[in-house]
């Protein structure tokens, strides 16, 4: 909210479009790139679709786009909020599963990326299929992409404080979401200068009604988690599993399918908590590296905020588009099906999520 009201997703927004707005399909990229830049800073799947939906959904439909592709392509790319770091389930897993939460975070990189180039070939196709926002061709200047860059340099700036401070010690991941407070407080009062201190009441009664939504969602699949503890399901399915095979290819695809499904009716943190203890141990005498396991759980789980009945990220886009589950969920399957391929990548070519924290030497 903080960062919508003071211009900093509004200028982040301005430097995608002069990067890719001239393309086919070139509003919908921006905002999935957009997207990835706003992941560095909010590490939430909700809060991404919240903070660039709210912008870029109306925008998309003015320029020609139909509204359920527009809300169905936000609830998905709002969903790399969590697989770039800082990414609030990273820490979940991270903490359930003793695995650093640093190594997770620069695991997550190039997966993020991936998986929103494939949304962005959705995009290209999809436009020079139906045409959309094809009333508004642009061209490409490297003088537009200066001037917005130096524009949003102080919105470019701040997930290189947040995550170089987490990278360099000076403070926690949790310690950063404080940090990025105020810095998005002081960029938009005193920088920008768009933003009022009468302005902080409403904001912060909007963050507390998405933060109420998430939470009735939360509070319903603890009992639903609960309730699967101790009927001993997850424990059921694993010993399941190792009776299909041992290979380890299969066991990730078995592991992956369950987690697609778990997606669809479990909230992420939940299913993290609930399976985590489960899989780990199970995946790691099989020889996968518990950072790999990490980032495909994460995103897997990703997956899960934008599929009924339970996508957190769904109910958003909806919600900024005043549009029904269902037509949103017409749109939604060429890019899920994009997201799946990603997903696939990213589970069978293990340096696409290690090569990274090989290289800084977190693994």
């Amino acid at each position: 909210n903080l960062m919508q009201g003071g211009g900093i997703s509004r200028r982040l927004i301005k430097f995608c479009d002069a990067l890719l707005g001239w393309l086919p399909g070139g509003l919908g990229m921006v905002a999935v790139l957009t997207c990835m830049f706003f992941a560095a800073i909010s590490g939430s799947g909700p809060a991404t679709v919240a903070a660039i939906g709210g912008l870029m959904i109306p925008e998309m439909v003015n320029a020609g786009y139909d509204k359920a592709f527009s809300a169905a392509l936000l609830s998905v790319a709002g969903a790399i909020g969590v697989i770039i770091p800082p990414s609030i389930p990273m820490v979940n897993f991270g903490v359930a599963g003793s695995v650093s939460i640093a190594s997770l975070f620069a695991a997550g990189f190039l997966p993020g990326i991936l998986v929103g180039i494939s949304l962005m070939i959705v995009c290209y196709f999809s436009a020079k299929k139906h045409g959309y926002g094809m009333q508004e061709v642009k061209h490409f200047s490297w003088k537009e992409v200066g001037k917005s860059f130096i524009d949003a340099f102080w919105a470019l700036l701040m997930p290189i404080i947040i995550l170089g401070g987490i990278y360099g010690g000076v403070f926690t991941p949790t310690e950063a979401a404080g940090v990025s407070v105020i810095y998005g407080f002081v960029v938009g009062v005193f920088i920008y200068k768009e933003m009022k201190i009468r302005d902080l009441v409403p904001m912060l009664m909007s963050a507390a009604k998405s933060t109420a939504m998430v939470m009735m969602i939360i509070a319903a699949a603890a009992g639903f988690g609960w309730i699967l503890t101790s009927e001993r399901i997850p424990d059921a399915i694993a010993s399941a599993m190792l009776t299909v095979s041992n290979n380890k290819y299969v066991i990730l695809l078995l592991i992956n399918l369950l987690l697609l499904f778990v997606g669809c009716i479990m909230e992420t943190t939940a299913s993290i908590i609930i399976l985590t203890p489960i899989f780990l141990p199970m995946v790691t005498q099989l020889g996968v590296n518990p950072i790999h396991f990490g980032l495909i759980m994460v995103v897997n789980l990703a997956i899960g905020m934008s599929t009924p009945p339970l996508g957190v990220n769904l109910f958003v886009s909806c919600g900024i588009a005043k549009i029904s589950i269902e037509e949103n969920a017409r749109q939604l399957v060429k890019f899920l099906a994009a997201n799946i391929v990603a997903l696939l990548l990213i589970t069978y070519i293990e340096p696409i999520a290690m090569i990274i924290p090989r290289m800084m030497g977190l693994a």
